[in-house]
């Protein structure tokens, strides 16, 4: 099998080094180009130490990023950029015929209102958001298999969505009254230096952000709506917790008969969420529905490309909670970047990443 060039824009960020990891030790990739402003002209191996015994490590390096540049040297480009600057290199490279999977949020959400009303600015590619396919492979496999870009999910929507949307094309839960409290390591905030996020306002401390709409919700709520067929708003509450990384989310729900102190039918219902979880993820190399007592656990996550959740009735409430887990940088980015790249270029799925 002739090998994939491949290209990272941005390469630098924690989202951008966890690509790297990734793509130098991929069978079927060739890893050709690399950007970044700051580091333009240094080594891969200067600048992650780690890589360098990874062949081509000491020889690769950071150049600035030029996407007329790039189309000449990669098939595939990965651009791990902030959101509104993303489209900008999005745009020439389609049109030189690379295909690209972009980590930001550019192209996640189909309506160009919707985006301007979460992200504060007007959509850079608006005439692109109708072609992008919602990287997703668990639920869009088969779109992403022949797109040209693929906009991956973000991290918190990845430990919500791949629990929820079973659910709700089921109709077991209602639409309405979801919450999701989630919980993520600080890297998930990108590699920046900023007050917040220094060492020492961030260990021994937890707290609460981004309240009452942060980001995110607009490709959360789009998704689960297009699941339930119905707009759907959730409750949604992130917390940064002193922890390099993972995302812990606990999803409260309300099913869609009265459950409460009736016996009979909370095992008939348990019986269904079993029945219907089985069915749209037995087959997922990277969902794992754990058993018995067991219950999400970062630690459990971090470094892979799995989401694990568990699911609890509530005979007391009535509401059926759901927990999550996953590695925010793996499965909720990278990771799941480079299973979407598997899928468009008829590689193995888990290839590189098991």
């Amino acid at each position: 099998m002739d090998k994939k060039t491949v290209a990272i824009v941005g390469a630098s960020g924690y989202s951008g080094e966890e690509l790297v990891r990734l793509l130098l030790s991929h069978p079927f990739v060739q890893l050709s180009a690399v950007t970044s402003r700051q580091y333009a002209g240094q080594t891969l191996a200067q600048i992650f130490p780690k890589f360098a015994h990874v062949p081509g490590a000491r020889s690769l390096r950071f150049s600035e990023p030029n996407p007329e540049s790039l189309a000449r040297q990669a098939q595939v480009v990965f651009l791990a950029l902030p959101h509104g600057v993303a489209a900008e290199f999005a745009i020439p490279l389609l049109q030189a015929g690379c295909q690209v999977i972009d980590l930001s949020a550019d192209f996640r959400v189909k309506s160009a209102a919707v985006y301007q009303d979460f992200y504060a600015h007007e959509h850079p590619a608006p005439e692109l958001l109708e072609t992008a396919v919602y990287g997703l492979p668990e639920v869009y496999r088969a779109k992403i298999r022949n797109a040209m870009l693929v906009a991956s999910p973000g991290c918190y929507p990845t430990s919500i969505l791949v629990p929820l949307i079973p659910l709700l094309k089921a109709g077991l839960i209602k639409p309405d009254g979801i919450i999701a409290d989630s919980l993520s390591g600080v890297s998930g905030a990108g590699r920046k230096a900023e007050l917040d996020y220094l060492f020492v306002e961030c260990n021994e401390s937890v707290r609460p952000y981004g309240i009452p709409k942060h980001r995110h919700l607009s490709e959360i709520e789009q998704e689960l709506s297009a699941a339930a067929g119905v707009p759907v708003t959730i409750q949604f509450t992130p917390h940064l917790i002193p922890v390099n990384r993972g995302i812990l989310s606990t999803l409260y729900t309300a099913p869609s008969q009265p459950l409460r102190g009736d016996a009979q039918a909370l095992s008939a219902f348990s019986a269904k969420v079993e029945q219907c979880y089985r069915a749209a993820y037995a087959d997922e190399p990277f969902v794992r529905l754990l058993e018995g007592k067991a219950l999400p656990d970062t630690k459990n996550v971090v470094g892979t490309n799995v989401v694990e959740f568990a699911w609890r009735l509530d005979p007391r409430t009535g509401r059926l909670i759901v927990m999550s887990a996953e590695d925010n940088l793996v499965k909720g980015a990278s990771g799941q970047a480079v299973q979407s790249m598997n899928i468009m270029c008829g590689f193995p799925e888990t290839t590189g990443l098991m």
